[in-house]
């Protein structure tokens, strides 16, 4: 089954996020959408700490596609978009934006494995599935 939902998350570029000419480390585009995922669970009243005490449960990036458009730079307000794209019985995919004042500074395809603690595969359950579904409700 195919479903299109968004969240949306800000964060503030910081010095520490930056090399000495002020623009943001490669590497951290991955950190800042690896909040904006964990604060679309948030907001779904969803916490990691959640998952894995009542199901057992977490989420691994098994694969990522990543585009580098233009730097963000330091003090930029980075408006991050996270599109559920498919869910699947032990997957699912997104796709994450990074915008600078209406411009595209990133992208990526994201998919994500769904694991127990010892590291097999598992169902989503239910109640997870609702609450994407529901995202935007």
């Amino acid at each position: 089954q195919n479903w299109i939902k968004m969240n949306t998350f800000n964060c503030r570029v910081y010095y520490e996020d930056t090399d000495m000419a002020g623009i943001v480390y490669y590497a951290n585009y991955l950190k800042f959408i690896e909040r904006a995922r964990t604060e679309t669970l948030r907001q779904m009243g969803i916490s990691q700490s959640f998952l894995i005490d009542k199901y057992d449960l977490i989420f691994v990036v098994s694969k990522i596609c990543a585009e580098y458009m233009m730097p963000a730079r330091l003090d930029d307000l980075l408006e991050i978009s996270t599109v559920f794209q498919k869910i699947k019985r032990v997957s699912f995919e997104l796709e994450q934006e990074i915008m600078v004042k209406k411009n595209m500074v990133f992208h990526a395809r994201v998919k994500i494995g769904i694991l127990n603690t010892e590291g097999r595969p598992k169902q989503l359950p239910s109640v997870v599935r609702h609450k994407i579904l529901n995202l935007n409700k």
